[in-house]
């Protein structure tokens, strides 16, 4: 099984449809979930937060909101990707040999115990996900060049992944890949 996660800000040029067609293409009878970014949607949760002051719980809630907005837009481009809330339901449309695009249920991820923190992304989410599936790969495909030569945690520095994705993949099960969208034609980098 595979987790492919797609960059909120890919949504913001043509870059989003081109990657999910790569999917579609490339993957075509492998079980393979799709975790969306909360994109331009996540970032109105953070100007609400700052300009109203509410607490973490409730704009981890809005931010997990903001992905379930993608989700359902990634679904409204490729009509025959299923879209699903929960761990059961990804394994059960994965039997049927479905490219699913997981739209996070907040019960599930608060019952598993995941912080309200902006220091957890969809990154860490994604991760979280591939551990929990017993995914064999994690590929985050990213807007922002990518230098191969940085470590996770120079990644995490930079702010290309969040500040716990290197606890959420401490000890994986899976290789990490992270790779710009206009790389991720050509091929794949491991870091």
């Amino acid at each position: 099984m595979i987790i492919i996660k797609l960059g909120g800000s890919l949504s913001r040029s043509d870059t989003l449809v081109n990657c999910l067609s790569a999917v579609e293409k490339n993957y075509q009878g492998r079980a393979v979930v799709i975790v969306p970014g909360g994109g331009a949607f996540a970032d109105q949760v953070r100007l609400a937060q700052q300009q109203w002051q509410f607490d973490d719980t409730t704009a981890h809630h809005m931010a997990l909101l903001a992905m379930q907005q993608m989700a359902l837009m990634f679904k409204g481009l490729k009509p025959d990707f299923s879209i699903v809330p929960s761990v059961e339901a990804i394994q059960n449309q994965l039997d049927r040999q479905k490219t699913v695009i997981w739209s996070p249920d907040i019960i599930e991820l608060d019952n598993a115990g995941i912080e309200a923190s902006w220091d957890i992304t969809s990154d860490s989410l994604a991760a979280w996900l591939a551990k929990t599936l017993s995914a064999t790969e994690l590929i985050l495909i990213k807007s922002v060049a990518i230098d191969t030569r940085l470590s996770l945690n120079q990644l995490a520095e930079q702010h290309i992944v969040d500040k716990t994705f290197c606890e959420f993949v401490a000890k994986a099960g899976f290789k990490v890949h992270i790779v710009n969208a206009r790389n991720y034609g050509a091929g794949i980098i491991l870091i």
